[in-house]
């Protein structure tokens, strides 16, 4: 196999992209705007600002201003871990014997093991320039709150962190690591909020989900006087925030002369697949190439591929503001998988709106044994331990070349490679001893989340 392509393509600091592109500025729509919990209209950004930071608050609300300066201070901490490597699996494609090219964008390459880490350091310098004594999140797998973890140390702010319990449970290292950075870790639901003993006193023993720990993170802050709260996903800051991650790979495969005739990212709340996907997107918006995209998500929380389009709340306590969104309902609790950090009941209404417009091409739902296999032929032949996570993106990736098999087609594919999978262990012995179970819900479990959707007179 020839390979005049090299393994790696590498940018130097100097070449790292300086700004982040918002989406929303080339949207050929925006998607509906964010309503008030208590009123039902639309959200103001004075609404915003005793939740988020205020620059983060005017961030989420902008729609025309389509690169935003990254401040000179991120920039510098994003350079103890950027800019990442563009790969070209040539192992894989072996392995596979497909005339297809798969590249990968691998932003594992810190200790936190993930992509969080573009947006934490973001929102928590807000933070710090604001002033603010304290942070509140949430995390699932527990990806995103080790690299807040990781920001609010370098920039030494506190930080308490509600972990979903039962990935607390399944990965007990996470709350290790999260402590090192001297934060505080609460698996949720928790008794330490009045929306956690709420959610246990209504679902005894429940393992918890992004729902709980967002509702009780957000009471957290906004009953503490100088906190803020922070997400890791779904909302439109942190997918501008991650645009450094499609950036740096358009700029990459420019070097080597290739374009991606394929898209593909692992949707939870959408921070994986709109952090790729974003400047090929304002190509096919711009009319100038039509890449197709494609979203994975796990066939045990499937809010794209089964989900409704209709408003609903972000959290299980409904105190967030509503989105219009693929959704499960906020009141659906997904099975306790091994695939965490997607274990969200809705999806960034960026990504929604996309979707249903039908730039975004096609969902799809895998079940996790099918997401194991995967990632075992990837770490075998490219020798990285993928997360269960971006293992999503690996399957259907391997899905699409095996196409290009049979097809003869030579198709350029990228996806996005953003966690690792050490904290997993306990994940990868499950499927090699074969207890490992692919739950996936019946029309019967999801009507009990649609049941949930609040009704709105005159909009649902």
């Amino acid at each position: 196999m020839s390979r005049k392509v090299p393994k790696r393509v590498f940018l130097t600091e100097d070449q790292m992209p300086t700004k982040w592109y918002n989406v929303r500025a080339d949207m050929k729509e925006q998607h509906a705007p964010y309503l008030h919990p208590g009123t039902m209209q639309p959200v103001t950004l004075d609404d915003l600002l005793p939740i988020f930071c205020t620059e983060l608050a005017k961030q989420e609300a902008d729609n025309v201003t389509r690169y935003i300066d990254i401040p000179e201070e991120v920039q510098d901490f994003y350079k103890i871990f950027r800019p990442s490597p563009l790969i070209r699996a040539y192992e894989l494609e072996k392995a596979l014997d497909t005339p297809a090219k798969i590249y990968y964008k691998f932003e594992g390459n810190n200790t936190s093991g993930s992509h969080k880490l573009n947006s934490a350091a973001a929102q928590v310098y807000y933070a710090k320039e604001q002033g603010l004594s304290g942070l509140t999140t949430e995390t699932g797998a527990g990806q995103w709150g080790t690299a807040l973890a990781m920001a609010c140390a370098y920039f030494n702010i506190p930080l308490s962190v509600f972990m979903v319990k039962v990935s607390s449970e399944q990965k007990p290292y996470r709350k290790a690591i999260i402590e090192t950075f001297g934060a505080d870790l609460i698996p949720s639901p928790s008794d330490t909020t009045n929306i956690g003993r709420k959610i246990l006193q209504e679902h005894p023993g429940t393992g918890g989900s992004l729902g709980c720990a967002i509702s009780e993170a957000i009471e957290r802050a906004v009953s503490t006087p100088g906190y803020r709260y922070v997400l890791g996903s779904v909302l439109n800051q942190v997918l501008l925030h991650q645009s450094i991650i499609g950036e740096e790979a358009k700029m990459q495969m420019e070097v080597i002369d290739e374009y991606p005739d394929i898209v593909i990212g692992c949707a939870g709340g959408g921070s994986n697949l709109g952090g790729i996907m974003a400047p090929f997107m304002r190509d096919r918006l711009e009319g100038k190439r039509h890449p197709y995209f494609i979203a994975v998500e796990p066939a045990s929380c499937p809010s794209l591929t089964r989900g409704r389009y209709a408003y609903d709340f972000c959290d299980t306590g409904h105190v967030t503001p509503l989105a219009k969104m693929y959704t499960l309902g906020a009141g659906f609790m997904p099975s306790p998988n091994h695939a965490g950090g997607l274990r969200y009941h809705g999806m960034s209404p960026i990504i929604s709106k996309l979707y249903h417009d039908g730039y975004l091409d096609e969902a799809v739902a895998v079940e996790q044994t099918k997401v194991f296999d995967a990632a075992t032929i990837f770490a075998k032949n490219e020798t990285i331990l993928p997360a269960p996570e971006s293992s999503h993106a690996i399957r259907v990736a391997i899905d699409e070349a095996l196409k290009c098999k049979e097809s003869g087609e030579a198709k350029t594919i990228l996806f996005n490679l953003t966690g690792t999978g050490y904290f997993d262990m306990h994940a990868y012995m499950d499927y090699k001893e074969g207890k490992m179970n692919d739950y996936v819900p019946t029309d019967a479990d999801l009507e009990q989340g649609f049941a949930t959707l609040p009704s709105i007179p005159g909009i649902q």
